[in-house]
């Protein structure tokens, strides 16, 4: 499993395609990538060598994409922020409901969980 940026990315799937799975790669910056390195997207990662590898993650840094644990870094302390100052999104955040104004009364089950039976209820 070829190494880049901290994260094994998967051997047997297209270059393009493995790129995705380091944190703030998607589909376009991998398609864009392969594109500014020269390395074909259909070739298998397992057959790429070390120094297409380390030209990847020298494009990656050269462009300024910010990955891994700095955007992790970055999201949380967002997060953390909006909380902060007790602002509407951040609310939504800490208590688990949906933030960009979807409707709860029903659906927003991925947000709030599984439904709770009433307690004390029984046949």
């Amino acid at each position: 499993m070829p190494r880049l940026h901290g994260v094994d990315i998967p051997g047997d799937k297209k270059i393009e395609y493995s790129l995705r799975y380091i944190y703030g790669v998607g589909p376009t910056r991998s398609r864009k990538l392969c594109e500014l390195t020269g390395i074909d997207p259909n070739v298998r990662a397992h057959t790429l060598s070390e120094e297409q590898l380390n030209t990847i993650a020298n494009a990656i840094a050269e462009q300024g994409y910010v990955t891994e644990g700095d955007l992790r870094r970055e999201v949380t302390g967002n997060l953390k922020r909006l909380s902060a100052i007790r602002a509407y999104r951040g609310l939504r955040h800490q208590r688990g409901l949906p933030v960009r104004g979807q409707r709860t009364q029903t659906n927003a089950r991925t947000r709030k969980g599984g439904r709770r039976s009433a307690s004390g209820i029984k046949k």
